[in-house]
């Protein structure tokens, strides 16, 4: 008996619970989900499925994909391919668009290759993926581009390819900003007509132009080049934040958890 596959597991009520959790936890574990201002989402003209192709800097990749997706392209649905040891932890994902994929092996790439081509068969569907394969430091040079990655240009004509760029750095405050910034669509013919090499080249090429433009907004640490996206926590937390608030509220002043209220929102 055929084991479903991840439209047909896929639970709305489970993604939208699930999608609460995880927007708190971001929430409570960082200071804010910050978008370029030249980084909205293009998806291009007219319908079709898209790829999101990202870098793999952190565990908070998969928040990031349940945030941005839903905050950015609503009303499409999302699928993100995960390792298959790992998904068998985290059974609940397969309720929530996610499916499992063997790496390292000719069976796990076909099994790959047949269920993102079932699911891109429809023109809501989104395939969100980390394109390295692996996790993969901001600056390592070049990008790693998984081969399957490289293979769906084949398998969805009609698809678009968006890069996207993601880090994760600390600036003023206790918690970590999550930063992010989409490049331009890659229609899947254009892909389709390179040979493989090329392809990869050109994948890597538009990932890498996002990843270097985000890290150039990144270390200049300037609110201003974002806009937010999720508002996090401020402040130090603990006992010296509690120090801060008690002494504000003796002076009879307004009080700003910001470690640096001079850095911006």
């Amino acid at each position: 008996m055929s084991q479903s596959g991840p439209t047909e597991l896929f639970s709305p009520a489970h993604f939208a619970f699930f999608r609460f959790i995880f927007i708190r936890h971001a929430q409570r574990r960082l200071r804010a989900v910050r978008l370029a201002n030249w980084g909205a989402p293009r998806p291009g003209e007219g319908e079709g499925p898209l790829v999101i192709y990202a870098n793999h800097p952190s565990w908070w990749d998969g928040v990031a994909f349940m945030i941005l997706s839903t905050e950015l392209l609503p009303g499409r649905r999302m699928f993100i391919p995960m390792e298959a040891e790992a998904l068998s932890r985290y059974g609940f994902m397969r309720r929530l668009g996610v499916f499992g994929i063997e790496q390292q092996s000719a069976r796990g790439a076909v099994a790959f290759l047949r269920t993102a081509q079932s699911v891109l068969a429809d023109p809501g569907h989104m395939l969100w993926m980390n394109a390295p394969g692996r996790f993969c430091d901001v600056r390592e040079r070049p990008v790693p581009i998984a081969p399957g990655l490289t293979r769906l240009a084949e398998l969805a004509p009609k698809a678009r390819f968006l890069p996207l760029a993601l880090e994760y750095p600390f600036w003023t405050e206790a918690m970590p900003e999550m930063l992010a910034g989409f490049g331009p669509p890659i229609p899947a013919a254009e892909l389709a007509a390179l040979d493989r090499e090329a392809r990869t080249n050109r994948l890597r090429t538009a990932l890498e132009a996002v990843m270097n433009r985000l890290g150039e907004d990144a270390i200049a640490r300037d609110p201003g080049r974002f806009r937010v996206v999720l508002e996090g926590r401020a402040g130090m937390g603990g006992i010296y934040q509690g120090w801060r608030q008690a002494r504000a509220a003796l002076r009879g002043e307004t009080f700003d958890p910001r470690h640096d209220p001079r850095a911006g929102g």
